[in-house]
């Protein structure tokens, strides 16, 4: 369980935030001071259950998923029974790029489909082949792929058509939780974002991708304005949750977003490295979108004054989750880690395409699959977890060389589970991209970011930018010696991604 500071007993009675965290591998819930604390022991922790099948799908069912935040919401408020201040706000932050479809009673007719879900990969082409995908690119800040909501629709139209057909509106999970909470679905310009449906400049719903997809406005979520919040639950949560019947809720706002502003990576001072399910790094600044963005990099919004580029990676804590269960190590956490650590750079003879569940950044090749080469004999499983660990550190240099050229003497904050779990790993990310890291000690900075953003819409702070940075837990040092021996192991790795994954599509 995190710990947080408890409040001081003479303070004033300020209310509290209610922090939901509902991410792809868990949902999270804790209460939080109005300066950004974390309370300690009122955190609730949920485990999710996505549904992998083996055609690329990753689906969860939204009545399930619904039930599974309520139950955490549930749990965290009957640990905070002792707190004397009153809950005024809930922050709420969600996973990006998922899709659902509800009918005119609001009842889900369809699975919620995952930013990790690949089936749309022949419509992510089409897309290609129809439309002038560095325009959407420049308008949207999304490439054509099956992450992003235009691909979906398409896939669900054709391999779906009588589901497709039911759906009267379609939203992604974010909505359709206040939808259910409330009775009303209105999306953050944070989720929006997030959708490859959405013009970051206008703030609107892209008036050409829905002419293309033959969508309607009354199909797709209200925006709200910034300020916007939920004042009034419906009878049912109102009786089961009465602390909670007067609090404002905001609507939810895209988990990348909201672990940068956590993390404190809210200005170009700052790069924002992150490491959970799955990985990314990310910039934030003021202003209007790039105009010139690279196609490796995507972009989307924190709210309608604050814009974020960065790259994502599909692989990163799931697959290092994946390669502790299917290698069976039999080694605790601290010998796995002193083990991984004692390991010379680059030196059991292995390429590995870390692309178990698809490609994002930088390539955006949905249909690549993961590949380990060079194994014999003599190859050992923890060599191969050590192999795959790299490899997933130079496909986030990649990221960063891009990004490096809008914030060359960026400091890079690294936050995630994956990282506070592994210093080996944290270290071979150093030394891959020759920079320090600076290990937050925030280990929750999604929730953070979430109630950093809900205290600012309502007026609680001036702004989350001003004096609410995080404290540095540990700073890791790049060994250059190792950065240039990674440097020529990047360069392998390129070469077989190129002969593997580019040739295939020729």
């Amino acid at each position: 369980m995190t710990l947080g500071v408890p409040v001081d007993e003479n303070q004033e009675r300020e209310g509290l935030v209610l922090a939901l965290d509902v991410g792809t591998s868990s949902i999270r819930a804790a209460l939080y001071t109005e300066d950004a604390r974390e309370l300690a022991q009122t955190q609730a922790r949920t485990p999710t259950n996505i549904n992998r099948t083996i055609e690329g799908g990753a689906e969860l069912d939204a009545e399930e998923a619904v039930e599974q935040v309520t139950r955490t919401i549930d749990a965290a408020l009957a640990l905070s029974n002792a707190q004397p201040n009153p809950i005024e706000t809930v922050a709420v932050s969600c996973f990006w790029h998922s899709l659902l479809g509800v009918d005119d009673e609001g009842r889900a007719v369809t699975p919620v489909l995952g930013w990790a879900d690949t089936r749309a990969v022949s419509e992510a082409e089409e897309l290609r082949l129809r439309l002038d995908e560095r325009r959407a690119h420049a308008r949207t800040g999304a490439l054509f792929h099956p992450s992003y909501w235009p691909a979906k629709l398409l896939w669900l139209k054709r391999a779906r058509p009588e589901i497709y057909n039911r759906v009267s509106r379609w939203m992604s999970f974010g909505e359709f939780l206040s939808l259910k909470l409330f009775g009303k679905a209105q999306s953050s310009v944070s989720m929006a974002s997030g959708t490859g449906l959405f013009n970051l400049r206008s703030c609107r719903w892209d008036e050409e991708l829905c002419r293309e997809l033959n969508l309607s406005s009354e199909q797709l979520p209200v925006i709200a304005e910034t300020d916007k919040a939920f004042n009034l639950l419906s009878d049912e949560y109102a009786r089961r949750w009465p602390g909670l019947r007067d609090a404002r809720w905001f609507p939810a706002i895209g988990d990348g977003a909201a672990n940068s502003i956590g993390a404190g990576c809210t200005s170009p001072q700052f790069l924002a490295l992150m490491i959970g399910t799955s990985g990314a790094m990310r910039l934030m600044f003021e202003g209007e979108p790039p105009i010139n963005l690279p196609r490796g990099l995507w972009c989307y919004r924190a709210d309608r004054r604050r814009v974020i580029v960065g790259g994502a990676i599909s692989d990163g804590g799931g697959l290092w989750a994946w390669m502790n269960e299917a290698l069976r190590l039999n080694l605790d956490e601290a010998e796995r880690e002193e083990a991984l650590l004692s390991m010379e750079a680059d030196a059991h003879g292995l390429t590995v395409l870390p692309f178990w569940a698809g490609e994002r950044s930088t390539g955006w090749r949905a249909a690549a699959r993961g590949a380990i080469i060079g194994l014999s004999m003599h190859t050992r499983p923890l060599e191969i977890m050590r192999a795959a660990m790299e490899a997933v550190a130079y496909r986030l240099a990649l990221i960063a060389e891009a990004l490096f050229e809008f914030a060359p003497h960026s400091s890079i904050i690294a936050s995630g589970g994956a990282l506070h779990a592994s210093r080996a790993w944290a270290q071979i990310i150093s030394d891959a991209l020759g920079r320090q890291l600076l290990i937050t000690g925030a280990e929750e900075s999604s929730s953070r970011g979430a109630v950093l953003l809900a205290l600012e819409a309502s007026d609680k702070i001036k702004s989350f930018g001003e004096g609410h940075g995080v404290t540095c837990e540990r700073v890791i040092k790049p060994d250059m010696i190792r950065h240039t021996i990674y440097q020529k192991a990047r360069q392998r790795q390129q070469q077989l991604y190129e002969r593997l994954i580019e040739d295939k599509e020729r």
